[in-house]
């Protein structure tokens, strides 16, 4: 099963360095052009991955024409990107496996939907967990979720990229798999905000918590199933993502919570912070459907600037008191 992966950015590089690390030759496109030179010619990439030595069998291109005779593409880009990007690839006679995690503006839709909207005949899988692309880059250990509702796709994909240290769970629940991945960037956002307020690991276990019970309300609204927001593209991700400067949403709440402008953040960045341009997305979908989100829209607060930290802290905490558990 040859193997294509587009996207360069540290997470695609990542998961080029897995596909590759049995000695089979992988595909990676990249939008950079430096990207390109520089995984080909010293077997980096010093934007994105840096200080992690990749597989010789990596080969990056910036055309998709070039990953035309793979039988399965990873899709890495960043969510906002993912429809343009699928209109241009060879996806033809192809598995495909999104590797984003989002909900597209305008439309409200998940990465599968997307997908499938414009290609309803090919197989999709999601590929979603707990996971920092250096430590995957480096060998540590890693494992994911693989959601595909065509049994023998998903166990074939799981079968090619499965390593000593990455082993994919298969699971045929797509809906659960994606909305665990963009719901947990946003609560990361809000996690980071504590810490760089000061409001201390109280706070932020609180947010956690709280922030899975939002995710697992609007996910079995859009039909995901329980167990899989529990699983590893749930809450092991909202755990992983919540708790450490290596996340990209986390570090950008934490400069909010700083007191840092949203404008200027965002502006300033290089790599995506998915959980910013989910938010918003996110906040509407959920007004829409009647789902109780509190700290997603606080999130939306901080991101556009309409009120300060402690405003927003002072009207969680002043919601009225409710059981814990609503059946």
């Amino acid at each position: 099963m040859k193997v294509g992966v587009i996207g360069a950015g540290a997470w695609g590089t990542a998961l080029a360095q897995v596909a590759a690390s049995g000695g089979d030759v992988v595909r990676l496109w990249a939008r950079e052009p430096e990207v390109v030179d520089a995984v080909n010619r010293t077997r980096e990439n010093p934007l994105y991955l840096p200080r992690i030595p990749l597989a010789p069998t990596i080969f990056a291109t910036a055309a998709l024409a070039d990953l035309a005779d793979c039988d399965v593409l990873l899709l890495v880009t960043p969510a906002q990107h993912l429809r343009s990007v699928l209109s241009d690839a060879p996806v033809a006679d192809k598995a495909l496996v999104l590797c984003c995690k989002g909900i597209e503006a305008g439309t409200g839709l998940l990465m599968s939907e997307t997908t499938q909207a414009l290609y309803p005949d090919t197989p999709v899988a999601v590929l979603s967990g707990p996971t920092f692309a250096h430590e995957v880059g480096r060998g540590l250990p890693t494992a994911v979720t693989l959601a595909c509702e065509d049994r023998a796709v998903g166990e074939a994909i799981a079968a090619r990229m499965k390593r000593p240290a990455f082993r994919p769970y298969l699971s045929d629940d797509v809906i659960g798999a994606e909305i665990g991945g963009a719901v947990k960037n946003v609560i990361a956002i809000g996690c980071g905000v504590a810490h760089g307020a000061g409001l201390g690991l109280n706070a932020r276990a609180a947010l956690i918590s709280r922030g899975f019970a939002e995710m697992t309300r609007f996910g079995l609204a859009r039909g995901a199933r329980a167990e899989t927001l529990g699983g590893l593209s749930g809450l092991g991700d909202l755990v992983l993502t919540c708790s450490s400067t290596d996340s990209r949403n986390f570090s950008l709440g934490t400069a909010l919570g700083e007191g840092r402008p949203a404008t200027e953040l965002l502006a300033n960045r290089r790599t995506v912070a998915e959980g910013a341009f989910t938010a918003p997305v996110l906040r509407d979908v959920a007004r829409a459907a009647a789902i109780d989100m509190p700290i997603v829209e606080a999130v939306c607060r901080l991101l556009d600037g309409s009120a300060p930290v402690a405003e927003v802290v002072e009207a969680l905490l002043a919601r009225p008191i409710r059981d814990e558990i609503v059946r």
